[in-house]
């Protein structure tokens, strides 16, 4: 009878035990449609990127990361995506309703994303980017599952910006990378002060100042050779993403504030367009100083600039005259 009831007391506390474990890992929504992070043992080695025919992959050699197979991809983004693979949760359930009135209604085609390790498929979910939440994005793990707002706990950023197919969002933040002797020409306009406006080109291995028309007589040639050598290396900070298209549009109808046009030894021109930048503090609209927005030619989106990176190629026509003082 003893042996009875402490066999009984045993399985009673293994059972209370085993409800005790099963809660605190079991998921409130269910984890099979609601677990949006991958778990890895070596790493995560591939990640695919799909939506309405497009696709993207970005795929690990190495210690490097290969944008769709041709070309390395920048650091910072592989870092970025990894932290959010590895470290989603869910911030709040979706109802129907608003599912329905912010995905549905607007016709919000998702972003399909598989991840590997690898062959091994760790992950796949979907990702619908949307203006009605401040991170930007509704998730699912299938078609049918339940939608939620997941988030990167202590990144309060908008991660659904990161889920993108454009190879250029991929690619190193580069505006100029050039050497002083793989330039053939610089041309920079000051569009509200033209009579700042200069070019330099060379020929034969020599560099010359040239205003509007006329060869500038009496420039400094050690500032000439330093102007060009600033432009070995000129990032820009990120892609300009909360601008919609009908206002990068708008402000590309403008004229921009600064042109600088280089063109290459083997031919290639690349034309930059800077315009101001705005900023919002306390409801009020005001110049950003620190920072302008940028545009080439080679792409519809604008990206932002710091001044502290461009500012060593805005120059004005007399800064080669010897005349004047400079820092």
């Amino acid at each position: 009878m003893r042996r009875t009831a402490i066999i009984s007391s045993l399985t009673a506390a293994a059972i209370f035990i085993l409800i005790i474990i099963l809660f605190r890992t079991r998921s409130p929504f269910g984890k099979s449609n609601s677990d949006f992070s991958s778990v890895t043992e070596e790493g995560i080695t591939r990640i695919e990127f799909s939506k309405e025919g497009e696709k993207l992959l970005l795929e690990k050699s190495g210690e490097k990361w290969i944008i769709n197979g041709k070309e390395e991809a920048r650091q910072g983004g592989i870092n970025f995506i990894i932290r959010i693979l590895t470290e989603a949760k869910i911030k709040s359930p979706v109802s129907p309703e608003l599912f329905k009135s912010e995905i549905e209604d607007r016709n919000i085609s998702p972003v399909t994303v598989r991840v590997y390790e690898q062959r091994k498929l760790l992950k796949s979910f979907r990702v619908y980017k949307t203006i009605s939440n401040s991170y930007g994005n509704i998730m699912k793990i299938k078609e049918n599952s339940k939608p939620f707002i997941v988030h990167v706990p202590g990144y309060e950023v908008n991660i659904g910006a990161a889920f993108s197919l454009k190879e250029q969002y991929w690619q190193p933040y580069t505006i100029f990378n050039l050497l002083p002797s793989e330039i053939s020409s610089i041309r920079f306009e000051s569009i509200q002060d033209t009579a700042s406006s200069f070019s330099i080109s060379r020929i034969d291995g020599k560099y010359t100042l040239w205003g509007s028309k006329n060869e500038i007589k009496g420039s400094d040639h050690e500032l000439i050779i330093r102007y060009i050598s600033y432009f070995t290396f000129i990032p820009f900070e990120t892609w300009a993403p909360d601008l919609s298209r009908e206002e990068t549009s708008a402000l590309i109808q403008q004229d921009p504030l600064y042109r600088i046009t280089v063109v290459s030894t083997d031919g290639k021109t690349t034309v930059l367009s800077l315009w101001q930048k705005m900023k919002t503090e306390n409801g009020m609209q005001s110049a950003d100083t620190d920072r302008l927005l940028g545009k080439t030619r080679n792409s519809d989106d604008l990206f932002i600039v710091r001044y502290f990176d461009i500012d060593p190629v805005i120059k004005k026509r007399s800064y080669f005259l010897p005349s004047v003082s400079r820092p």
